[in-house]
């Protein structure tokens, strides 16, 4: 059975049984605390035990209505972390509401000690704070791959005090590869920390180079032509498409940039060799089965022009 009906069926047997207990408890439990009969008390519990089973009740039913009806996995985070903030928020002030009759006068000592609080609980409100600049602002979402406080990965949750990322590179492992961590940053880190994002949902791509060394003796112009050739197979229809986007994108900025539209080659000497670096474009989490692809093309071709493209010799590079 569905969990938000169990709740407010809940709801239901705690209400019926608080109100009987408040209409006699007092009479019958004549026991005083802090003011209230033990019946009362009973009979308060008992009805604020039904408001808190009827509020998470709404929200488990409203919860499984908006998965359904939300494909995007993004969008649907989102107004679940919402919908999740208001329900915690209504629930605390109508607990507080049925708890005491002097819940008024309860709100404004709160507000007297509130100085005290902030303090107390000043990186928790902080983390509170940068949740809502993410809700809004959207510096990242989940699903995205984001460099954070020295640490990289995928978001796969953002909750009211926490992102948490799988983490990718780190100390165990290199090459963009997931280290199979979990890394928790706390959301107040988004006001005063630089954010990296790799993949936000307006342009989901990343330049990246692949690098290889070869001999003075190579025929530089071949070689570069041969590398292109690669990358342009593997990736052209789809660097080519990606490219016209972000035109798109520059032209809404003042920024004046000059793109290559096709994979290019970047020539570097060296002490004892050249170095060619092919540019490219592509999603982050291809990167390295990209790159891994992309070098044996290349090498292939290299090998079939031994005439025409050399490698160094010896152990200085």
């Amino acid at each position: 059975m569905n969990r938000g009906y169990v709740a407010l069926a809940v709801t239901v047997v705690c209400v019926i049984a608080g109100g009987v207990v408040l209409n006699a408890g007092g009479r019958l439990v004549t026991t005083m605390f802090y003011g209230y009969a033990a019946g009362e008390l009973l009979g308060r519990a008992l009805i604020a035990t039904a408001v808190v089973a009827g509020f998470y009740g709404a929200y488990a039913l409203i919860r499984r209505f908006l998965i359904r009806r939300t494909p995007d996995k993004v969008e649907r985070h989102k107004a679940v972390s919402v919908l999740q903030l208001l329900f915690v928020v209504l629930g605390t002030l109508a607990v507080l509401g049925v708890v005491t009759d002097r819940w008024v006068p309860a709100l404004v000592s709160l507000g007297v000690v509130g100085f005290a609080i902030t303090f107390a609980l000043q990186q928790p409100l902080l983390s509170l704070f940068g949740w809502l600049y993410i809700m809004v602002k959207e510096p990242y979402q989940v699903g995205d791959r984001v460099a954070i406080e020295g640490s990289k990965g995928d978001i796969i949750d953002v909750d009211f005090l926490v992102t948490t990322l799988w983490e990718v590179n780190g100390e165990l492992v290199s090459s963009n590869q997931p280290s199979g961590r979990h890394v928790t940053v706390p959301n107040s880190v988004v006001l005063s920390t630089q954010i990296t994002n790799f993949s936000r949902a307006e342009f989901p791509y990343v330049w990246n180079e692949v690098e290889v060394q070869v001999a003075y003796e190579t025929d530089l112009d071949f070689a570069s032509a041969q590398m292109r050739a690669a990358a342009e197979e593997f990736l052209g229809e789809e660097m080519e498409e990606a490219i016209a986007h972000y035109r798109e994108l520059l032209e809404e900025t003042p920024v004046e940039l000059e793109v290559n539209e096709r994979p290019s080659v970047n020539v570097e000497p060296e002490n004892t060799f050249v170095t060619l670096r092919l540019r490219y474009l592509v999603p982050p989490k291809r990167g390295q089965k990209t790159k891994n692809e992309l070098y044996q093309r290349i090498i292939a071709r290299f090998n079939e022009h031994p005439d025409r493209v050399a490698f160094p010799m010896g152990r200085s590079r």
